[in-house]
């Protein structure tokens, strides 16, 4: 049952089969009154490793990295809601002379939107809503609204080509995750906690943390196959901390309870489900008992965590006024910075409300100013304690918005942009990326991906190429075939590689 079966022993039977075959034997021996059958079933057990007791921690798998990793660590700043590239990011000056104007309709030919935009003929151009400037000795285009990362400009890799095929939110976000708009694979941060592990005894592989602006109306959900773990083993998945006092639920001990008489309480119950285990095989088992020592250590090692305290007050000043309110997204991200200094290589924080149909002109600014300078202030405090060259920060999110409005261009207060999959931005920092680069393009409109498209196979064949995996040969065999988090897909963007 070694979690690398697949790897090591490619015609190796997947887990199900090899627990449909462990309960076989044990209907055959169990109807059996001789003492041989059960002495034989032991034997059984043995070979196939279903007697060994549960593997301790996460090590990873044998053989991995594949190669000298530029990157130890992730840190996923994700955007639900599709923030609007071309009023962020994407300087078109076009969009100024042809505001107000019907789309040019060779744009459209071919094209699918969503239900809320229909037919998109005769749909307006629209402008962005605030001045763009160069910044930095790169000279890099971003927006009025994000002045910190303009001042960052200099540290991030803009990738402005990138494009998906998902047309709605909930499909590509997990297609961006997981590789499949259908929820089920593993996600990109179940992949990475199962192929190189962790190195954090006393914190989760894989942590995930979500936030929404206050007074936002785009209600979008967060779906708990965005941290998923698929057909991986469950111990793979990402472990959610709400934003509160407890982050993580039933953590505590009841009152009344000591400490002593919880370890006396979890070592019986592992014993208990070791001999489970021996008689079923089945590795959920194992990573039950795992997860009840990883809690019973998180006691520890979460209000530790937890604690600003001893963070110096310049550093709380580089996220923002809201660093010290739980559920934030500063505080999120200085929670991240934390998690990634005690070993933790996978940290997702999701942030929801840039799904701006009809609220460009009001709810964006919100959004802006609730992650932009949190986000720079995270790239930040990285490079201050030498932890950028080795971490990768990821800001982007499941597509981009149209360059052409979505309600009445006379009523500025409700305008609005619909989603677009063609084209949109993410920036990419630390980690084995190019500084101070903007790689591929959009067209004149921002309307499609023109030079070097980047598609979100390759962005995360990327993503895995730093981190030192080849993403073609980290595989696990389910339901019959070999999977991997790029599908069949995938080619690494070698030009940003630092």
């Amino acid at each position: 049952m070694n979690a690398a079966w697949n790897i090591l022993d490619p015609a190796a039977p997947a887990p199900v089969q090899d627990r449909q075959l462990a309960i076989n034997r044990r209907q055959f021996f169990g109807r059996s009154a001789t003492g041989i059958g059960a002495f034989a079933l032991a034997g059984l057990l043995d070979r196939d490793k279903l007697l060994a007791a549960p593997p301790a921690g996460n090590n990873g798998l044998p053989g991995l990295p594949h190669f000298p990793p530029k990157a130890k660590r992730i840190i996923y700043l994700f955007q639900n809601g599709a923030p609007t590239h071309i009023d962020l990011f994407d300087y078109k000056p076009a969009l100024h002379k042809l505001h107000g104007t019907p789309v040019p309709e060779e744009y459209l030919v071919g094209k699918r939107f969503s239900t809320m935009t229909g037919n998109p003929s005769g749909k307006l151009m629209l402008q962005p809503i605030e001045p763009f400037k160069q910044h930095g000795k790169s000279g890099a285009w971003v927006s009025a609204l994000m002045p910190h990362t303009a001042r960052i400009a200099d540290e991030l890799c803009f990738i402005k080509s990138m494009h998906t095929e998902a047309v709605n939110h909930a499909p590509a976000i997990s297609f961006l995750l997981s590789g499949a708009e259908i929820p089920g694979r593993p996600t990109m941060g179940a992949w990475l906690n199962y192929g190189l592990g962790s190195s954090s005894q006393d914190l989760p592989g894989f942590v995930a943390m979500t936030s929404v602006s206050k007074g936002t109306s785009c209600g979008q959900i967060f779906y708990d196959f965005y941290w998923g773990s698929g057909f991986l083993p469950t111990r793979f998945q990402g472990a959610k901390f709400r934003g509160s006092k407890d982050p993580v639920l039933y953590l505590s001990n009841p009152k009344g309870m000591k400490p002593e008489l919880r370890r006396g309480l979890l070592d019986d119950l592992a014993e208990l489900n070791q001999l489970k285990y021996q008689e079923a095989g089945d590795p959920e088992i194992q990573t039950r008992i795992a997860q009840y020592e990883m809690a019973y250590r998180m006691q520890t090692s979460v209000p530790e965590l937890t604690d600003f305290s001893d963070e110096p007050e310049h550093v709380l000043a580089l996220y923002g006024p809201q660093v010290r309110e739980p559920g934030t997204f500063a505080y999120n991200c200085l929670m991240a910075r934390r998690l990634a200094e005690r070993g933790v290589p996978f940290v997702q924080c999701m942030h929801a409300g840039w799904d701006q149909h009809n609220s460009l002109t009001t709810e964006l600014y919100t959004q802006c100013k609730d992650t932009d300078q949190a986000s720079a202030g995270l790239v930040q405090d990285l490079k201050m304690r030498g932890m950028l060259d080795d971490t990768l920060v990821i800001w982007g999110g499941e597509f981009g918005r149209t360059p052409f409005i979505q309600g009445n261009i006379k009523n500025r207060p409700r305008w609005g942009r619909d989603h677009h999959p063609y084209t949109f931005t993410v920036w990419m920092a630390g980690g084995g990326v190019k500084p101070g680069i903007s790689y591929g393009a959009s067209d004149e409109l921002g309307f499609n991906a023109v030079d070097q498209p980047v598609h979100v196979h390759d962005f995360q064949a990327t993503v895995m190429q730093l981190l030192g995996i080849n993403h073609e040969q980290l595989t696990y065999r389910f339901q019959g075939r070999y999977f991997r988090l790029t599908d069949v897909h995938g080619h690494v963007v070698k030009d940003i590689l630092a």
